[in-house]
């Protein structure tokens, strides 16, 4: 822990039933005093204590998590410095009915809430008689893609394949063969994610079929393997040719940024 000179904590009512950790700018709250004053703030009648701690300041974000104050995400410019820069802060909170701190179930909640994670994306190959390849040509960028999106939390990837299929094509497809696992570094704007890319099978007639969300799609159309490059995003062409390219004999293939990895 650091040695910066400690200070009292305090509290001061947000919102009715919500009261927010204070403390002396610079200064480390300690643990054994917040316990006390979180329980005498739900004995009062809160249901929630919150606190800000500038991103960076992990002494201060570590007391407060020992008090069981859970980190929920990260605003932007919402603290200030001393000289009246914005900087970014790390909200944390406990509610009244949280695990008491230092229980098995305030651990297990605790590593949930701090844990890392990785965005997780659920795509489908959909082939027609001749060996083309679906791709969708959406509202929102210009770079065409496999159907699919993002897995809801708690949703599986086969599921949230089917319900992409669904929401967007307006078509019942089953996800088959899970075809491969595809690592992608961060690109542009986006961090890093996991991809799943399920067979969903030959359908020649799936554009004559599809009833598309048109405020998602602005089309959907075949597409040779040879022209893939002509309308997908670099990182897309890798893991789609590598598919394409594998025998796939051996299960499912284990990609990091499109390529094989043995």
């Amino acid at each position: 822990m650091s040695s910066t000179p400690t200070s009292d904590p305090a509290l001061r009512e947000v919102d009715p039933g919500v009261v927010e950790l204070t403390w002396t700018d610079g200064t480390v709250p300690e643990t054994t005093a917040l316990l006390p004053l979180l329980d005498r703030a739900f004995a009062d009648g809160a249901r929630r204590v919150e606190a800000r701690v500038r991103v960076g300041d992990r002494d201060t974000r570590v007391a407060l998590q020992r008090a069981g104050l859970r980190p929920e995400g990260t605003a932007r410019g919402r603290g200030t410095t001393e000289g009246g820069r914005p900087v970014d802060v790390t909200l944390l909170a406990r509610l009244v009915d949280d695990p008491e701190p230092g229980s098995r179930d305030s651990f297990l909640a605790m590593l949930n809430a701090t844990l890392p994670r990785t965005r997780v994306i659920a795509q489908g190959l959909v082939r027609d008689d001749r060996g083309r390849v679906l791709l969708c040509e959406l509202t929102y960028k210009s770079d065409w893609d496999l159907p699919g999106g993002v897995v809801d939390p708690h949703e599986s990837p086969r599921h949230a394949l089917e319900r992409e299929v669904a929401e967007e094509l307006g078509l019942e497809l089953r996800a088959g063969r899970l075809l491969a696992v595809n690592w992608l570094p961060p690109y542009r704007q986006w961090d890093d994610a996991v991809l799943f890319v399920f067979d969903l099978g030959t359908v020649p007639d799936l554009r004559e079929r599809a009833r598309l969300e048109t405020s998602e799609l602005a089309g959907v159309h075949w597409t040779a393997p040879e022209e893939l490059g002509t309308h997908l995003a670099p990182y897309a062409v890798r893991h789609l040719t590598t598919v394409l390219t594998s025998d796939g004999g051996e299960g499912p293939l284990f990609l990091e940024d499109g390529l094989l990895v043995t």
